[in-house]
């Protein structure tokens, strides 16, 4: 068995929960088997050995902790929202002002007040040590492309933090999931929903005027770099009406959006995102607790990879796109 400790490792997808969160994180149960639903929670709200053997066992020096969505997300109130938002952040803030080598962290937001949103976004860089934010997908039905976002995305772009959209449920559930609920979730629909969300941001020109803004989408880019080539070629023909970019659009999915190898331990997308993003551009990450850490450091020690490859995709590049 490879030593799964020879490359040190940041991961960036690591989720945590608070216990007055438990709500908002039940509304994802009809996504889940029913069987296996709410078995995560335990380890979910553990930060002491539990998370830390874990970390060690594959070589994670830090782990970039997120909540379990969707949380406020997911909350009609907006000053609830706002209110709710602060709460967690200072929650995770103390957790890893307890071990600040082993754990960094990424804000939770309330998206439905965006300079509220930005406000904390710059309390929780400046202030509390966080890597940028986590924000999980669309927030009473409206996506991050939308106009009313720019206050925030301006201060994400001075501030130089990246946010990562992480999956959630889109605000109906459409027809074509008909029938079959196994599709509705992480096996299919949730790759689409977040797919899209980042494909709203860059058809909208959101990179165009914030330029140096950074987006972070995990599960090896939510298939996004297997057709960058096509998303250029059918923008071409597209019904934009007056819409236009600065750049063909498979440039901003090279400029502005990390990826992340979570919930996916295998080489074929690894190799297709290095070769169609950019080797600094993809980034390690387990999906704690929902993946694994074992499988993905055993996968990601043995990658047909080499070794300045596999460096820069386990610490390397989280250094250079993170506010560590």
């Amino acid at each position: 068995m490879a030593d799964l400790t020879r490359t040190k490792k940041i991961a960036l997808e690591e989720h945590f929960m608070e216990p007055d969160f438990i709500d908002y994180f039940n509304t994802t149960s009809i996504n889940i088997s029913p069987a296996l639903f709410g078995k995560a929670l335990d380890v979910l709200q553990d930060f002491g050995e539990r998370r830390l053997e874990s970390m060690d066992s594959i070589g994670i020096e830090k782990s970039v902790l997120s909540l379990a969505g969707p949380g406020v997300q997911a909350e009609k109130m907006t000053d609830v929202a706002v209110r709710r938002a602060r709460q967690v952040n200072d929650f995770l803030a103390e957790k890893m002002a307890e071990k600040p080598d082993r754990y960094g962290g990424f804000a939770h937001l309330a998206m439905q007040d965006p300079v509220a949103a930005a406000d904390e976004l710059e309390r929780c860089v400046r202030d509390l040590g966080m890597s940028g934010a986590m924000i999980n997908g669309q927030t009473n039905a409206t996506y991050l492309d939308d106009d009313r976002y720019s206050p925030f995305w301006e201060r994400a772009e001075d501030l130089g933090a990246p946010i990562y959209i992480h999956p959630n449920n889109p605000p109906e559930q459409v027809h074509m999931y008909s029938g079959h609920p196994e599709l509705f979730g992480p096996v299919w629909s949730w790759t689409v929903e977040t797919a899209t969300h980042a494909l709203r941001l860059v058809f909208s020109g959101t990179f165009d005027r914030f330029p140096k803004a950074k987006l972070i989408l995990g599960h090896m880019g939510e298939t996004i770099p297997f057709l960058l080539w096509r998303f250029d070629s059918r923008w071409d023909i597209s019904n934009r009406g007056d819409m236009t970019l600065e750049m063909p659009p498979s440039e901003y999915f090279r400029r502005n959006v990390w990826y992340t190898t979570s919930g996916v331990c295998a080489d074929e997308p690894l190799r297709c995102s290095i070769d169609a993003a950019g080797l600094d551009r993809v980034l390690f990450a387990v999906d704690y607790p929902f993946e694994k850490p074992i499988e993905a450091g055993e996968w990601i020690e043995g990658a047909s990879i080499d070794d300045e490859e596999r460096a820069a995709v386990c610490h390397e590049n989280a250094r250079g796109v993170l506010l560590l």
